[in-house]
């Protein structure tokens, strides 16, 4: 059974940072695709990042590359997302994602943990 479960929320000032992480359980962590989602109120849930398997390969929204870096340690089973710059738009709940099922970039991936809420201030 997987089990995706993510941590790093909270309440934020605009300009500061958080490392969001989420840790999985239930399959070979390292050879899956892992992906980064969000949702505002009242919005779709739109792509953030993804990472290969291996961590080689790394893939952005355009609009957040720059202040977002996804990345993973297989070794311990976990993908982080670093914010930095945070903006009161980039409020939302932040879920992580693993294996997509089709294009990495599409939210129909096959497992979800179950959201951690980012809240930036302005």
């Amino acid at each position: 059974q997987v089990q995706l479960v993510e941590s790093g929320g909270g309440l934020v000032q605009a300009g500061d940072s958080l490392r969001l992480s989420c840790t999985a359980s239930g399959r070979t962590f390292s050879s899956y695709v892992m992906g980064w989602f969000r949702q505002a109120p009242g919005k779709e849930r739109e792509f953030v990042a993804a990472i290969s398997g291996s961590g080689t390969n790394n893939y952005y929204t355009n609009s957040l590359k720059g202040r977002f870096t996804i990345s993973r340690d297989n070794a311990k089973n976990t993908v982080y997302l670093q914010m930095n710059s945070l903006k009161p738009e980039d409020t939302a709940v932040y879920y992580c994602a693993q294996d997509p099922s089709g294009s990495y970039y599409s939210p129909a991936y096959r497992y979800w943990g179950q959201g951690t809420q980012v809240t930036v201030s302005s």
